[in-house]
């Protein structure tokens, strides 16, 4: 009971969090600012983009980024509505309507919350990089595409997936009308490029936003705005269970719990090789993502995760607390009570812009090069991986990636494991051709036991073996399969009269060995021996006594 009180303690924020606020205070509350800026406009265009709207995507920033920037696991995350999620939100909305958002967050972020607590954090970190990056440039392309009707001035086409209706709203597009939307989304691009170069301090996107706001109000440019937002937080209301779809928005939730815990602990790694405030603890991770998604879905918000975009700005600006992502959650609450008027007059088109360029920014033409011209199975992993999230879904995207990228891996390690073999140690004796000493090396699984078996008997086949030494001290791997096929391997071999001896069986291998009826299936118990000398003593005396009808083990 101890340990698991420790283990939650360790789960719930403490003074430890804010080791050094003294002298750091300054430069975190700047941060927050720099990095609530920077959030502004990308929590509208994320909501708007998922279909849940711009206000949703608001309230996500505030409430999840201020409840996880407390209970999350990394002093340096900042989190709410990304990029990612708005890819997944968007065919859940379609199918099941803007009411079920809320009961879908709450339920993800209990899971989420629950993966946290069971202690599944680390599990990250079995994702390969090729599945991670191919995962990353399919979202960026879908995050792109998904912005095509805003910037053609078209309604999103219903029942299609992303890159069909992109397809369809650009072939029947009217260009009469798309003229206007298309140049503000030149703008912002132009804006977004070019002001950086001037100074790295301007905070583009917003600039861009707040420049071409200006130039379509005065110019009086006909295109779509955000429209009304709320001018307060809304009060925290328990979401409707409608039982019928309750079944069908599970499964919802699982997906976005997966991508949730994905995204989240992939944010806080990264952020934790930029950052000098420490390692960061995943477990913690996930229950502060868990307890931020619930929050925001009381609050009529969307799910919530990690955003590496906003917290590599936090970092760079020299974050060293969650003071930083705090500040960022109030910044923007301040927003919804005292900026919401102006911010209704920014156009759609202006925020797919930012999007659009945003997605561009996603993608490594560096990181992309080096794995294509790594292995041509991590090329392909990366490849299929991008195209599965584009073309179907982005679970089942990195749901086949790890699995493709696990038969590659065992694979590899199949190839590794051979059978050889030795001569036997010391100047040869009479009688030494009739013993054969394979030693097993790798590892013997079900991927690779097949092929060890057939090696093996044919080392026995060899003409005029009566004595087989198998050496397992060289074994680095085994497994179930592998050791039954062993035992049915000394079952052969004994039944043709053949003795077997095995030696170096490893301790955390000797269970295992003993389970399956290897040990059962040798001649005499003294045929398992931890010394080569002693194994190869023993089958000399079988070779020696082999023309001896009472000879025995």
């Amino acid at each position: 009971m101890g340990t698991t009180a420790r283990r939650l303690r360790r789960l719930l924020p403490g003074p430890g969090d804010y080791a050094g606020l003294r002298s750091s205070w300054k430069i975190d509350i700047v941060s927050g600012i720099t990095v609530g800026v920077v959030a502004l406009p990308l929590a509208l265009a994320f909501g708007i983009s998922s279909g849940v709207g711009a206000a949703a995507g608001l309230i996500t920033a505030v409430v999840a980024g201020l409840v996880a920037a407390i209970f999350g696991g990394s002093h340096v995350q900042v989190s709410g509505p990304t990029g990612a999620m708005a890819v997944i939100l968007a065919p859940i909305v379609a199918d099941h309507g803007l009411g079920s958002i809320a009961l879908v967050s709450v339920l993800a972020g209990l899971i989420v919350l629950i993966a946290g607590a069971v202690g599944l954090g680390r599990a990250v970190t079995f994702i390969p990089w090729p599945v991670i990056e191919g995962f990353t440039l399919g979202i960026a392309v879908i995050i792109f595409l998904q912005q095509v009707p805003a910037a053609f001035a078209a309604a999103t086409p219903t029942g299609e997936r992303t890159l069909p209706a992109a397809w369809t709203v650009i072939v029947h597009a009217d260009w009469a009308a798309a003229g206007a939307t298309l140049g503000v989304v030149a703008a912002i691009a132009v804006l977004m490029t070019v002001l950086p170069r001037i100074h790295r301090a301007i905070p583009e996107s917003l600039t861009a936003i707040v420049v071409v706001t200006l130039v379509v109000h005065f110019t009086h440019i006909d295109v779509a705005s955000i429209g009304e937002l709320p001018s307060s937080l809304p009060a925290p209301v328990l979401p409707h269970v409608d039982p019928a779809a309750l079944q069908s928005l599970t499964g919802a939730a699982l997906a976005i719990a997966a991508l949730a815990a994905i995204e989240s602990l992939l944010s806080a790694r990264v952020a934790a090789t930029m950052s000098p405030t420490g390692p960061y603890d995943p477990d913690r991770e996930l229950t502060g993502q868990g307890l931020a998604s619930m929050a925001s879905g009381l609050f009529g918000g969307m799910p919530a995760t990690g955003a590496i975009a906003r917290t590599a700005v936090n970092v760079r600006s020299g974050a060293r607390t969650r003071v930083a992502a705090i500040v960022h959650a109030v910044f923007l609450l301040g927003v919804v009570y005292l900026a919401t008027g102006p911010v209704s007059t920014i156009p759609l088109a202006a925020l797919a812009g930012v999007l659009m360029v945003t997605s561009f920014r996603m993608i490594s033409a560096s990181t992309i090069r080096k794995i294509l011209r790594s292995t041509r199975s991590d090329a392909a992993i990366f490849v299929l991986t991008a195209v599965v999230t584009v073309c179907f879904d982005l679970i089942e995207a990195v749901q086949i990636g790890i699995v493709v990228a696990a038969f590659f891996a065992l694979r590899q390690v199949a190839r590794r494991s051979s059978v050889t073999r030795e001569p036997l140690p010391g100047p040869a004796r009479p009688g030494d051709e009739h013993i054969a000493l394979l030693r097993l090396d790798g590892a013997m699984f079900f991927g690779a036991a097949e092929r060890i078996s057939t090696t093996i008997s044919e080392g026995a086949d060899a003409a005029p073996v009566s004595v087989v030494i198998i050496r397992m001290s060289h074994l680095g791997m085994l497994d179930a399969t592998g050791a039954h096929t062993l035992a049915e391997i000394v079952t052969d071999l004994e039944s043709r009269g053949i003795t077997v001896i095995i030696k170096g069986v490893q301790p955390d291998h000797l269970t295992l060995l003993t389970g399956v009826g290897v040990i059962d299936s040798l001649r005499h118990e003294n045929h398992l021996m931890d010394s080569l000398d002693d194994a190869v003593a023993h089958a000399r005396k079988h070779v020696a006594l082999a023309s001896r009808p009472d000879s025995s083990g």
